[in-house]
Formats: C-alpha cells, sequence, structure tokens
C-alpha cells in the first residue's frame, strides 16, 4: 500500500517516504500530489543566499536517494557523490571561483562586467553542505543504448542533478549550481580520479526564499524566451498545413493553460 497522504514540510521534520512495493499503481497522482510534483518545477530556484540553519542528516539522505534514483541510460548510473562539510576544502573551492569568476568577467563589455561582478553567483561558505557529482564514464563497460550517443553518462548525470534539485524544493531546501570552476584545479582539490568528470558543484541549505522568477531574469540579465518560439512540429522546420491541424488543439492548450502552482 503507498502512503498517498500529502506532508507539509518544516525544517528538519521527517518526511515518509513511499514504502517499496513490487508495483506501483500506473493511474495518475491525486490531485494534491500531482500540483506538489509541477509546484517544485516551477518554483525551484538557483540559490545564493543561504541560512545558517543545518540540514538535518536525515533530510540530507532523502536528498541523496532521490539523485540516486535519476534515470540513466542503459542503467548505467554513472554518478557519485562527493558531500563536503569541511571549511577548509570549502575556502580552497572558494578562491577557485572567485579567480575564475575575475577571469571571466574579461568577457564582457562595460556596464555588463560591472554588473556582472556585482552580482552573487554562489554561495559556497555561507551554506553548510557543498555537494560534488560527478561522472564516471567507465562504470559500466558497454552500456545498452549508448553506442551512438558516447555523452548519455553526463546526460545521465545531470537527471541525477536534477532528482535532487527537485526533491530538495519539496524539503524546502535551496541549491544553487556552481559553474564557474576550472574543472582540472577542483578535481585536485577533491580528489577525483582523473577519469572521473565534476558535473556539478552544489550549494545545499535553507534559503533567505525562494523567489518568484529566476535571479538573472529578476536583475534583467536575461528573460525566460516564449516556450511558442521553441515549439517544432514534425521537424525543424515549419510544417505543411496538414501539421499544422493536426497540432492545433495543442496549441491552443499552450495558449489557455497557465501554470498555477
Amino acid at each position: 500500500m503507498i502512503d498517498q497522504t500529502i506532508h507539509t514540510a518544516t525544517p528538519g521534520a521527517a518526511t515518509p517516504c513511499l514504502t517499496p512495493a513490487e508495483e506501483f499503481p500506473p493511474e495518475e497522482f491525486p490531485g494534491e500530489q500531482r500540483r506538489g510534483v509541477y509546484r517544485a518545477i516551477y518554483t525551484r530556484r538557483d540559490i545564493r543566499h543561504f541560512r545558517p540553519d543545518s540540514i538535518p542528516d536525515s533530510v540530507l539522505a532523502r536528498l541523496v536517494r532521490a539523485a540516486h534514483h535519476g534515470p540513466s541510460v542503459g542503467f548505467m548510473q554513472p554518478w557519485d557523490f562527493i558531500l563536503i562539510r569541511d571549511l577548509a576544502v570549502r575556502r580552497q573551492v572558494n578562491e577557485l571561483f572567485l579567480k575564475e569568476r575575475q577571469a571571466a568577467s574579461c568577457f564582457f563589455d562595460e556596464p555588463r562586467r560591472s554588473q556582472y561582478l556585482s552580482m552573487k553567483l554562489e554561495g559556497i561558505l555561507e551554506s553548510p553542505v557543498n555537494l560534488c557529482i560527478t561522472c564516471d564514464p567507465t562504470r559500466a563497460g558497454v552500456v545498452l543504448g549508448r553506442n551512438s550517443v558516447a555523452e548519455t553518462d553526463l546526460y545521465s548525470t545531470c537527471c541525477a542533478v536534477q532528482n535532487l534539485w527537485l526533491a530538495a524544493r519539496a524539503e524546502g531546501v535551496g541549491v544553487g549550481w556552481v559553474s564557474i570552476l576550472k574543472l582540472p584545479q577542483l578535481r585536485q582539490i577533491l580528489g577525483i580520479p582523473p577519469h572521473v568528470i565534476p558535473v556539478a558543484y552544489l550549494c545545499l541549505g535553507y534559503p533567505v526564499e525562494f523567489s518568484s522568477k529566476p535571479m538573472l531574469e529578476s536583475l534583467g540579465w536575461r528573460d525566460r524566451m516564449p516556450l511558442e518560439q521553441l515549439l517544432h512540429f514534425d521537424g525543424w522546420n515549419p510544417g505543411a498545413a496538414t501539421a499544422e491541424a493536426d497540432w492545433q488543439e495543442f496549441r491552443q492548450a499552450m495558449a489557455e493553460e497557465v501554470p498555477n502552482y
């Protein structure tokens, strides 16, 4: 029997996990559970400002377990998880970030360079836990479904990252992805083997807030692209009149349905 009760999360509160079953029922989730999934998707944010509260180990364990249940091509499960609380290690990573942020600023002209340097783009020292998720391309040897697209190991690892991010949002935990890091130096700091790829360096903690919009959108750095500009039907180029007719109801649904979670 699967527990279908909705639980309101508070920091550190126990959240019952689904009991493993031989088979899960094929029907859609009940309304409140379904809305909860979409709420996590639409309100997930890249967090930079954290409160000093620590993350209980039980919560952290649920997040890592959720990541480990991400989908992977050929069930290769190429990920490893490096959990970091040691302040000395985090200081080394922060120093690496500061160097790379300065180096990256040369790619922007003023006034964008000054805006870039003024933005807070990490929470390495403020967050109570850092997490590096890696990809081991050799994990599964010959992988079913990987022959044609070798990069599926990296894509699969990103699915684990997204699983963790959405589970964290459901727990009220913020996640910030720090991408302004040189991988060879990060690999050296964390002692990662040469063949293993650091994919995501994440900061985890309880956020000051979950803002209504992504930070870069709020600051005017970039706008969210209109989805209708990104849709293609039955091929990349605009389709024939018959294809347009086939997708008319979908187009209408896209125009009328506004997410409200």
